[in-house]
């Protein structure tokens, strides 16, 4: 292609020259301007042959496809393809199990634990007094008493409360032996004096007085100890 566009630019130069020479007007100006067109066509013809140049004359320019570009399209056949890599993935972060708590197991077996010790046995309860109303001596005005206080249990009861209803509240009361004695109207009440009062287990206390002011109906209405009425009263 290339041969057959410099032969008729060869040509073509020819032709001008023979036209130009066989003119009788042929200047210098004519000269130059065919000159210039030739260069024209020249040029014109240098770049037709360099765009008609055959393929294999060109050096391809191979361009690396960047990094974060994927080639698409279909691989020519006998191409290995790439081997898809697993993900890495982070370990995950494992949480702890809480920590066990120490928990006291029961045994379950070998010598039986005692039982814890008990509180000390209470003592027993002492038992109900008893009391005997008794007439020791007369006299003009006056009479000696005497009760008699006993405990039938065996624990020692140290405090207890005997009680005497006179008649009249004239009558009065005096020479008073083991135990304290105040009054209320006709009503004297004895108690124990200091620690020779108490009553021991199986024993008894005596308890002696005077009634003073008549002998004629001065004996006592009624005696208790603790509540509990005296034996040895006339009705």
């Amino acid at each position: 292609m290339a041969i057959i566009v410099l032969d008729r630019i060869v040509a073509l130069v020819t032709a001008a020259r023979r036209v130009l020479t066989g003119r009788d007007d042929f200047s210098r100006a004519a000269w130059v301007a065919m000159i210039a067109a030739i260069g024209v066509l020249i040029a014109t013809a240098a770049s037709i042959i360099g765009v008609l140049r055959t393929p294999e004359e060109l050096t391809p320019v191979a361009l690396d496809p960047p990094s974060s570009v994927e080639q698409v399209g279909t691989p020519p056949p006998g191409t290995p393809r790439p081997q898809a890599r697993p993900a890495v993935t982070s370990p995950a972060l494992s949480t702890p199990p809480p920590a066990a708590s120490a928990t006291e197991v029961p045994p379950t077996g070998g010598a039986s634990t005692p039982p814890a010790p008990t509180g000390s046995t209470a003592p027993p309860a002492p038992a109900p007094l008893n009391a005997e109303f008794t007439i020791a001596d007369n006299a003009l005005l006056s009479y000696g008493a005497a009760v008699t206080i006993s405990n039938p249990g065996s624990v020692s009861v140290p405090q207890w409360t005997l009680t005497v209803t006179l008649p009249r509240e004239s009558l009065r009361v005096s020479a008073v032996e083991g135990a304290r004695a105040s009054r209320d109207g006709a009503v004297w009440t004895f108690v124990p004096d200091g620690s020779a009062g108490q009553v021991p287990g199986s024993a008894a206390v005596r308890v002696t007085f005077r009634v003073n002011g008549s002998i004629a109906g001065s004996a006592p209405e009624a005696c208790t100890i603790d509540g509990t009425a005296c034996t040895g009263l006339s009705n």
